[in-house]
C-alpha cells in the first residue's frame, strides 16, 4: 500500500475510534439531561463510526507495526446542544473536506479497497450530519429528539431513521444486515 493512503486510513481510523468514544460519552450525557432518545441516536452513530473504524483498519492488514496517529477531535462535556453541535461540524468536515482529500489520494494511487472504505464513510456521515441536524433543532426546542429508533449497516455504517429499505443505499446488502438501536433497549 502506498503511504500516503496507509497513513490517511490510519488518520481515519483515529478519528472515527475518537468519535466512536466521544458519542457514548455525549450520548450518556444527553440521557442523563433528559434526552433518551439522543442518547440513542449519539449511541448508535457510535456504532456506525466502529463500522468505519473496523473497515479502515481490515484495508491495513499489511500495514503491521507501531504508529503515531494524528486526528482532529472534540473534547469535554457542555450541553446536549453543544454536543450535538459539536457532532454536527465534525462530520461536516468530514463529508466536506477529509475525506473527499483521502479519496482523491486513494484514486490516484489507485487503492481500490481503500476507495470503498471511504466512500462507505463519507455516505454514512452526510447522514449523520443530517440526523444531528434534526434531533439539535429538537433539543433546542426543549424537546426530545422524535426518533426513538435508529438503524446502522453493519457494512458500511449508512445510518437512518424510520422505516428500513430492502437494501442499503450505499453497499447494496440487505436490510437483515442492519443493527437496530432503540431507545431504553
Amino acid at each position: 500500500m502506498n503511504d500516503m493512503t496507509a497513513n490517511n486510513l490510519k488518520s481515519a481510523y483515529g478519528g472515527e475510534s475518537m468519535a466512536h468514544m466521544r458519542y457514548l460519552q455525549w450520548g450518556a450525557f444527553a440521557t442523563k439531561e433528559g434526552y433518551p432518545n439522543v442518547g440513542n441516536l449519539f449511541k448508535a452513530v457510535a456504532y456506525a463510526e466502529q463500522v468505519h473504524a473496523h473497515n479502515h483498519f481490515r484495508e491495513l492488514k499489511n500495514e503491521a507495526g507501531d504508529s503515531s496517529v494524528t486526528a482532529g477531535a472534540g473534547f469535554g462535556l457542555s450541553t446536549t446542544s453543544d454536543h450535538l453541535q459539536g457532532a454536527i461540524d465534525g462530520e461536516n468536515h468530514e463529508v466536506e473536506q477529509m475525506y473527499p482529500a483521502f479519496m482523491a489520494v486513494a484514486e490516484l494511487q489507485e487503492e481500490k479497497g481503500s476507495m470503498r472504505t471511504f466512500h462507505y464513510a463519507i455516505e454514512a456521515e452526510k447522514t449523520h450530519a443530517i440526523i444531528f441536524g434534526k434531533a439539535k433543532e429538537a433539543v433546542d426546542a426543549k424537546q426530545d429528539f422524535a426518533e426513538d429508533t435508529v438503524h446502522v449497516c453493519d457494512v458500511c455504517g449508512y445510518t437512518l431513521t424510520g422505516a428500513l429499505e430492502d437494501n442499503c443505499p450505499v453497499c447494496k446488502v440487505k436490510k437483515e444486515m442492519f443493527t437496530s438501536f432503540t431507545t431504553g433497549k
